[in-house]
């Protein structure tokens, strides 16, 4: 599954269907924080969530092949089930347990091979757990059996189980379309099953459809005939899925256009989009059909089905679900349109399908044995979609990008105190959610890039081969895949990468070093390392560290790579000049940051200036000492000088990052009444390359270059730097009067402009333009910088718009983040319409990725003690199970920033002020 982070982030969680929603335990947070902001157990470990008491489903029955047929009704919003599953009773009972939420079973029976039917005489459903329990009147014997269930159920609008999306036909008329999101544990909301992971059988499946939708499941269509009750409904009848788990299993009745192509293996590929929108099928239609050949070849292991759908659902919370064979996504995760799609979302489009196409593999043919594993399906997908975006478009320099979205992500969230480790026990299912986040997401694949990067390649695709062919249509878990890569390579994976997944956090390696003739002796020790300063319990963690060191000499080369396995290592590199610059992490591969002696790092910093150090490692530098400064180890003034060096800078990701960074920056500086200034920082580091790249493309730029002139010139804009705002204001009066139509590129950084410095007008024609819309992505777009807007009376306006019917229920988290992340003002405001409208926000999301990413996105730019109490303390009157740990997260968050400002703030307003007195440096 991909999780929306760029749009806005996914699934919705927890909601019954059926009756009112079951009170969350109310119990009080785990946070406290001491003055210095720990909050450790003896073992340097965070404190976990409490966990519910959960069980396992018994092991005395299970399924070897589902029978499901499903009639939902697309006007009541209700559906009919019949299920008939082929079981295996292992162990004499005379009750059979199994998943069942919102859910009323009408009769079970059993019938043993060969015998009579035996009915059920109760169904003792227990809510909490998500079970329901059939009662026998006799002992079911071992053997085989065919269990009977007739059902009912809601199409709920919770965008989880089978649900209901809401779309408009060509014509304006509004419909509903039926469709499914089972992972991680909402199978049990379509059919009563037995929805964990390793409990895997093969499905038939038949849907009762009206004649004039599209029906689609995991495999092919094998029959489709009128329905004898009534003349406006089909059967349509799949073929047998291969041996599979419950979470996978998919299907949709609506009104859909598609294109189709045969990828080189003759796998049927095709995209369904909304009714005349085919064209905009087009460009992802491309890339998967590129990107199955190239899986196939990697893994060395055939797609095992006749066919892969991908489809755009219009309500939808995560970004896509790799179904097996009938992938669903958001609309902008998957359309794109030649005219009206900006740059950023035909590469997120490509990694998304990268994502989903190699859980086909790694997921569906081989399944992790249970949740808790669920790091090795995300993190591996979330890695290998870049190998795969590479090699479809290498002109995306995408590995460079891979650091700054993902890599230096995790270790921001893994810095924390309230981190986890990448492998978590998970129990009950309202813990699964928890764990779709960075960790698991971000983190698990960097750790892999450093394995395949320890590995080498050639090893690393052997020991795939080798757990994919072990492991098929069965399940596995984390020492298994460590297991089948230790004996391709020879070298000691589980041993060195338990150290990663099974311990929270990462470390800091500190670096000094000494000439000995023509010799550099390097001094290299490790510690864990906190967002809130230097690591001060017993116990210091360790990690097995691949380590990678360059000089100068060949910045591009490792001229020395070691293990690091113990707290301190000294090592000579032979033959260093006396001038030649040391650097630990080629290409930010290995996950830690690196504290080099203040010799060291001035030796590096001409490196930056003049380019000769590589993109990804002038990136790493910077981020490496933007987050010491963050935890206080060195001072901010000393990166912010640093990041002037950046002024020939031409790489995207490079400006990305560090456009990032100043962001955090001027967001903790908006709490001082200096924000200006810092704004007059951004504006000098920003305006040089401003003005090289300038607003229209020129004659053989490409991709990059078009993500890097929309980042600037937004950056520019929202900091109110003249010529942008004034050209800004120009272009979207054109666009708006329909004399010039801004390029898609350029509509996020013209629109955050104009509101930024825009009037109540401004925002009405914003508005305007949003109805008018009639794609997501521009839809998405206007909504994403809405909360630009400063006046309180506006900035009001936006947060009831974001509630309203005109934005998806999906994109409200991303309006009212947006105007969180917008303004001081909006930040206070954001939150308070939180707190007034948390019964229905919480209602919409019920738990799940969208209530934690709003709860993180609305609160954690907050920099005063006193709000940490408040937020912890809203939680522990209003409780969101889902979300205690980004609600721990971001108090956490809150308090460091509070303690940054207070440590730095003076040092930083009086290094600005000293700048504007200085004569401008001349260009380099």
């Amino acid at each position: 599954m991909w999780l929306a982070v760029t749009p806005a982030v996914a699934l919705a969680r927890r909601l019954r269907a059926l009756g009112p929603p079951p009170t969350p335990p109310r119990r009080p947070l785990l946070l406290s924080l001491s003055s210095h902001g720990r909050r450790l157990h003896s073992s340097g470990r965070a404190a976990m969530p409490e966990k519910r008491p959960f069980e396992r489903l018994p092991a005395d029955v299970s399924p070897v092949n589902y029978s499901l047929c499903l009639k939902p009704d697309l006007l009541d919003f209700t559906f009919e089930g019949k299920l008939e599953a082929a079981a295996q009773v292992r162990q004499a009972t005379n009750q059979i347990v199994m998943n069942c939420a919102d859910i009323d079973i009408i009769t079970a029976s059993y019938a043993p091979e060969g015998d009579e039917e035996i009915h059920a005489t109760g169904f003792n459903y227990q809510n909490e757990d998500e079970k329901v329990t059939l009662s026998f009147p006799s002992t079911l014997q071992t053997g085989t059996g065919t269990l009977k269930i007739d059902f009912v159920g809601e199409l709920n609008d919770k965008m989880k189980g089978f649900y209901r999306s809401k779309y408009s036909t060509p014509s304006g008329e509004v419909r509903y379309a039926a469709v499914t999101q089972f992972e991680a544990t909402d199978a049990r909301r379509a059919f009563p099953c037995w929805d964990e992971p390793a409990i895997k059988a093969t499905f038939d499946i038949s849907l009762v459809v009206p004649k004039d939708r599209v029906a689609l499941s995991n495999m092919n269509v094998i029959d489709r005939k009128p329905y004898p009750d009534d003349e406006n409904l089909v059967e349509v009848k799949f073929a047998r899925t291969p041996v599979m788990s419950t979470y996978l299993v998919a299907f949709v009745v609506g009104e859909y256009d598609f294109v189709e192509t045969r990828s080189k293996d003759g796998v049927c590929v095709r995209v369904y989009t909304p009714v005349g929108k085919a064209e905009q099928g087009k460009f992802a239609l491309e890339v998967a059909a590129k990107t199955l050949p190239f899986y196939k070849d990697y893994f060395n292991v055939p797609y095992p089905l006749p066919k892969i759908d991908l489809i755009a659902i219009a309500d939808f919370a995560a970004g896509a679900m790799e179904n097996w064979g009938l992938v669903t996504y958001r609309e902008t995760a998957l359309l794109i349109d030649p005219k009206n799609s900006c740059s950023s979302s035909r590469q997120w489009v490509a990694l998304v399908v990268g994502h989903e196409l190699a859980h086909q593999w790694f997921g569906n043919l081989v399944t992790m044995e249970w949740w808790t594993h669920l790091w090795l399906n995300e993190g591996f997908a979330s890695w290998i979609e870049y190998l795969c975006v590479d090699h479809c478009f290498p002109e995306y320099d995408i590995w460079t990008q891979f650091v700054s979205a993902d890599y230096t992500r995790a270790q921001e969230l893994d810095a924390l105190d309230n981190s986890h480790p990448i492998e978590v026990s998970v129990g009950h299912p309202s813990e699964v959610d928890e764990i779709f986040d960075a960790i698991s997401y971000s983190k698990g694949a960097s750790v892999i890039r450093m394995l395949h990067d320890y590995i080498g390649d050639k090893d690393f695709k052997k020991g795939m081969n080798m757990y994919l062919t072990k492991f098929q249509q069965k399940n596995a878990a984390t020492e298994d895949l460590w297991e089948s890569l230790e004996n391709a390579s020879g070298k000691p994976i589980a041993a060195v990468m338990s150290t990663w997944t099974k311990q929270m956090g990462f470390p800091l390696i500190y670096v000094e070093a000494e000439q000995v003739e023509d010799d550099r002796l390097l001094r290299l020790s490790q510690k864990k390392f906190c967002a809130s300063g230097p690591y001060v319990g017993e116990d210091c963690p360790q990690w097995m560290v691949p380590i990678t060191i360059s000089t100068s000499e060949d910045p591009n080369q490792a001229k020395l790579k070691i293990l690091m396995d113990k707290p301190e290592m000294n090592m000579v590199l032979k033959n260093v000049k006396p001038d030649q610059w040391v650097k630990l992490n080629l290409g930010t591969v290995g996950f830690y940051r690196t504290q080099y002696s203040s010799a060291m790092l001035e030796s590096l910093l001409p490196g930056i200036r003049d380019l000769s150090l590589p993109p990804v490692d002038r990136l790493g530098l910077q981020n490496d000492l933007f987050s010491l400064a963050r935890a206080g180890i060195i001072s901010t003034v000393e990166v912010l000088k640093v990041m002037e060096a950046f002024v020939n800078e031409p790489n995207y990701t490079v400006w990305s990052d560090l456009s990032c960074n100043l962001g955090i920056l001027s967001t903790l500086l908006s709490h001082t009444d200096f924000y200006e200034e810092i704004q007059e920082f951004v504006k000098d580091v920003f305006s040089p390359i401003g003005e090289r790249l300038g607003w229209d493309p020129k004659p053989g730029e490409g991709h990059l270059d078009a993500l890097l002139r929309g980042l600037v010139l937004g950056k520019l804009g929202k900091a109110g730097h003249k010529a942008t705002l004034e050209e800004a204001r120009r272009r979207f009066k054109d666009h708006v009067e329909g004399k010039q139509v801004l390029s898609a590129d350029l509509r996020s950084p013209v629109y955050l402009t104009v509101l930024k410095h825009g009037d109540a007008t401004t925002l009405d024609v914003m508005l305007k333009l949003h109805k008018q819309a009639d794609m997501q992505e521009e839809k998405n777009r206007i909504e994403r910088v809405l909360g630009a807007t400063l006046m309180p009376e506006l900035i009001q306006k936006v947060l009831t718009f974001a509630l309203s019917e005109e934005v998806r229920p999906q994109d409200t988290v991303s309006v009212i983040g947006g105007v969180a992340g917008g303004s001081k003002h909006g930040r206070k405001a954001a939150w308070k319409f939180i707190k007034d409208n948390w019964e229905e926000l919480y209602n919409r999301y019920q738990g799940g990725f969208l209530i934690s990413r709003l709860i993180k996105l609305s609160v954690e730019g907050f920099a005063v003690d006193k709000m940490a109490g408040e937020v912890k303390a809203f939680f522990e009157s209003h409780p969101a199970p889902s979300a205690e740990r980004t609600i721990q997260q971001c108090c956490e968050n809150i308090l460091l920033n509070a303690a940054w400002l207070k440590r730095d703030a003076e040092s930083i307003h009086q290094y600005l002020l000293q700048r504007r007195a200085l004569p401008p440096a001349p260009a380099v």
